[in-house]
């Protein structure tokens, strides 16, 4: 059993990692109550670490392969578990993003490097067992993240959400230096410092001009000076990325239509797919008033539904063409989100349930394809690329779906309040997660009428929540049929859902 131990070090890293992308949906009403947080402030506590996932996942690959992926990976287990410290104890708004952006650094270790560990330690038939259990490990997290913290946030507090990595940290930070050896690339060129500084300049001031524009207005200063900022970095990275020598991204694979198609998809499955999950969250804790807990189960129908097909899927989908497995799932997914739209002020968490099951059917369809999708649509000697970018913009949708669909959530309140007295401040109360305490401060003699007015605005503006979200997909699936279509060739077999993006990266530059 000792030669598993490895594997168990890396997966401990890899589910902490991934189940912290889900498990603050969950406790995101109590960290609103307790810490008097904005809405704005909510989605930085989780784009701030979506984001820095997305901005640094290609950039610590390369530094892992001069510096030792082991000490790279145990280097962001430390950061993690610290920066998972820092988050349980915060006592203010900007420390809990802060501590959540240095969460992100680290876990962008992690992962880089968590596949390249396990390609070194095994071979043969070990090798092809530990990439399955790692894919079933990173499957699993996601869905265990929003029970898990329903769980830890209704018996102990949302702290411990966050606490709870510290114990989990300590052993496998043991077991990695213990178990794991080191490995580097002798071949390994110079660090991107600059591509990734401005690539990280650019995405986040593209999230924070979408986050705040809804609140200051789009034509105030500082939305418009974020976007030009974003506009003037993302110039710069496209320049240095084609003049460079040893650029993180070859910018020449996007002349090739079918991975343009698959990035494109990759975006829209993390956007379409889940970004739209914390204000479902909102809804159901903080407006129908469900423990955390039965918050975290309603999403369960989706995470199971995407398990199981995802895992049958396997000897089936390879028959079909790759673009129709994608642009189809993709379509599901976002009639899924459709069908989550007819909810009102008499509503329950169970009109849910058949838009969450057939989203789920769509998830599962897609993981097993994509990332297989992706090496196939670019040169094998960019397969590790073209997966890295996978990575990049699957993390990078979530963080920017989050904050576009932040800005329909709030306009939609704010519309279906315009006609009330302080429908403006009631509207923020509510997209902060608030609104038990704006019916309780109801007159005694009002209060039903306030409870009504609480559950139909917020169902309104969830709607037109999943609206979006619909259309964009729907879109979308027609683009990406369109674009990987135009591939030569079949694409090889699908690999294992989470798995695979990160293992072939790995596999690349080891």
């Amino acid at each position: 059993m000792r030669k598993w131990l490895p594997l168990t070090a890396v997966s401990l890293g890899v589910f902490m990692l991934l189940v912290d992308v889900t498990i603050v949906i969950v406790a995101l009403p109590g960290i609103g109550s307790d810490l008097k947080t904005s809405m704005s402030d909510l989605q930085w506590v989780m784009d701030g670490y979506a984001l820095t996932l997305a901005a640094l996942l290609l950039g610590a690959g390369s530094l892992a392969d001069k510096a030792g992926r082991r000490r790279v990976y145990v280097g962001g287990l430390v950061l993690f578990a610290a920066a998972s410290l820092v988050c349980g104890i915060a006592d203010a708004p900007a420390t809990l993003v802060a501590a959540r952006v240095v969460q992100g650094i680290g876990g962008a270790a992690m992962l880089s490097t968590a596949m390249a560990l396990l390609n070194v330690t095994y071979q043969g038939r070990d090798r092809g067992i530990a990439f399955g259990v790692w894919g079933a490990v990173s499957g699993a997290a996601a869905a265990v993240g929003p029970v898990l913290g329903g769980l830890l946030t209704e018996y102990f507090g949302w702290r411990w959400i966050f606490l709870v990595n510290l114990p989990v940290s300590v052993v496998a930070i043991a077991l990695s230096l213990a178990v794991l050896p080191e490995s580097r690339n002798p071949k390994a060129g110079r660090i991107d410092w600059a591509g990734i500084g401005s690539f990280t300049v650019s995405v986040g001031s593209l999230v924070f001009l979408l986050i705040r524009g809804g609140t200051d207005g789009w034509t105030s200063a500082t939305v418009l000076g974020f976007g030009a900022l974003s506009a003037a970095s993302l110039a710069a990275f496209l320049v240095i990325e084609t003049r460079g020598s040893h650029p993180m991204l070859d910018l020449s694979l996007f002349r090739r239509a079918p991975f343009v198609g698959v990035m494109l998809c990759g975006l829209l499955f993390s956007a379409v797919a889940f970004a739209y999950l914390p204000y479902t969250s909102l809804w159901v804790q903080s407006v129908l008033e469900l423990s955390p807990v039965s918050g975290g189960l309603v999403v369960l129908p989706m995470s199971a539904m995407a398990f199981v097909v995802s895992a049958l899927a396997g000897k089936h989908l390879p028959r079909l063409p790759n673009w129709l497995a994608l642009s189809g799932g993709l379509a599901l997914i976002s009639v899924g989100s459709l069908l989550q739209t007819m909810l009102d002020a008499g509503s329950s968490w169970t009109d849910l349930i058949p838009g969450l099951v057939l989203t789920g059917l769509g998830v599962g369809v897609v993981s097993p394809v994509i990332a297989a999708t992706a090496m196939a649509a670019v040169p094998p000697e960019r397969g590790g690329m073209a997966s890295g970018a996978m990575n990049t913009f699957r993390q990078l949708g979530q963080a920017l779906g989050i904050a576009a669909f932040g800005i329909v959530l709030q306009q939609g309140l704010q519309d279906a309040l315009s006609g009330t007295d302080h429908g403006t401040s009631v509207a923020t109360a509510l997209g902060s997660g608030q609104a038990h305490q704006v019916t309780a401060q109801a007159p005694a003699d009002q209060l039903e009428t306030v409870a009504h007015l609480v559950r139909s605005a917020f169902a309104t503006a969830l709607d037109d929540v999943m609206l979006a979200s619909g259309i964009a997909g729907l879109i979308g699936a027609v683009v990406v049929a369109l674009l990987i279509r135009r591939a030569p060739a079949q694409a090889p077999p699908a690999a294992p859902a989470q798995a695979a993006p990160a293992a072939e990266l790995q596999e690349a530059r080891s």
